[in-house]
């Protein structure tokens, strides 16, 4: 159990992404409600900040483990940038000029 500089006992703060958000949810309703005091609300953005900054760090730890997996094609270990939403691009494969082949009859895209 953590403790906060107050002295009291603080809700540990979730390990797994899915229960970070969970609780940041959670702390966004409370705060949007107007239910909370001034003190009660201050102490739930505090909680927010700490949740998102967790939140933060294990999407980074995810990303190094990820980004320590890929391979490139030749075996070798590589780091393709990870953009958000997007995967990594393949690498460019060589072309054949059009002229040298000829797509088949069966192979209609539509």
């Amino acid at each position: 159990m953590d403790v906060s500089k107050s002295g009291k006992a603080a809700e540990a703060a979730p390990e797994q992404y899915g229960d970070v958000v969970a609780r940041l949810e959670e702390m966004v309703a409370k705060l949007e409600s107007g239910a909370l005091s001034l003190e009660e609300s201050l102490k739930a953005f505090e909680e927010g900040i700490r949740l998102v900054r967790k939140g933060e760090k294990l999407l980074n730890e995810a990303e190094q483990r990820i980004e320590q997996l890929l391979v490139d094609e030749e075996g070798r270990e590589g780091a393709a940038p990870l953009v958000a939403g997007n995967r990594p691009a393949p690498a460019a494969a060589p072309r054949a000029s059009a002229a040298s082949k000829s797509p088949p009859e069966d192979d209609v895209p539509f």
